[in-house]
């Protein structure tokens, strides 16, 4: 996803493309450091506080419903995991529908089960990974942004006889395009880190409740393991572990990345697809 941002350069020499490309070779080499300067110690900060707060309110009856509204759009990545691969391996996506206190459902006929089961888990993982890559930068945000759009309407597409699933994506298409303008597109830096946050750590999370606390039956590792051996405890262990781990590689690779200032990624930004 972080490539993408190459390809949406202007004829304004104060680009971010043409500014990507005027660096030094020593400032390319800064770029790929592991030091942490104060912008990033910021974006630190939130990714833990994310952390903390989403895993709080996960868990606490009553008030979980907060989180319902993201917790319908990670459902609806995993569940666009399961229908692209699904795709991808000859299979046929009939519907998606959605549901915060159950889960998603996706309907498919054919395909590899061997990869669409375990592509839920990881896919929305894979995604969330990238989502926090681009957190640490207000451009490659406003790139995630289209890819996100993107994922949405064909979730949509696939999902639109349901109406909770039809609600669900409009609102979240809707808070995309309003956060573009809000200090030059800074308020999306934080929605899209968020929304990357909870959908890296869904598998992890919403495994522990399916197999633990819960113990459902249904479940996709439950599902993969009486088709191809296992425990559906060790599968979802498995897939939690990639999970933690397709975070953290994002966290350092949006460190090494990404070492602007607060106003060199404001000046970015607005020469980027420029907003208010």
């Amino acid at each position: 996803m972080a490539p993408s941002y190459t390809t949406f350069s202007n004829d304004n020499s104060d680009s971010y493309l043409g500014t990507l490309f005027a660096r030094s070779p020593s400032t390319h080499l800064q770029t790929r450091s592991l030091s942490v300067n104060s912008t990033q110690k910021v974006t630190l900060g939130i990714i833990v506080a994310y952390v903390v707060l989403i895993a709080l309110l996960w868990n606490i009856p009553y008030i979980r419903g907060v989180l319902y509204p993201f917790k319908m759009l990670v459902i609806a990545f995993h569940e666009f995991s399961h229908a692209i691969t699904s795709l991808l391996t000859g299979g046929k996506v009939e519907s998606i529908s959605l549901d915060p206190r159950e889960g998603g459902v996706t309907k498919m006929r054919g395909g590899v089960s061997a990869i669409t089961l375990p592509a839920g888990y990881l896919g929305s993982s894979l995604i969330g990974a990238l989502l926090i890559f681009c957190g640490f930068d207000i451009v490659a945000s406003k790139v995630a942004s289209f890819v996100l759009a993107a994922c949405f309407l064909l979730t949509l597409w696939w999902g639109k006889k349901d109406w909770l699933t039809i609600s669900t994506i409009l609102a979240a298409v809707g808070l995309l395009v309003a956060c573009w303008f809000i200090a030059h597109a800074e308020a999306l830096r934080f929605v899209v880190l968020f929304i990357g946050v909870m959908s890296a750590l869904y598998s992890v999370w919403d495994i522990c409740d399916d197999l633990i606390l819960r113990k459902v039956n249904s479940s996709d590792a439950s599902q993969f393991a009486k088709r191809y051996g296992g425990s559906s405890h060790c599968w979802g262990i498995i897939w939690s572990v990639v999970s933690l781990a397709l975070m953290i590689l994002s966290i350092i690779a949006g460190i090494a990345a990404f070492h602007e200032s607060w106003k060199q990624q404001e000046k970015d930004s607005e020469g980027f697809i420029p907003t208010l």
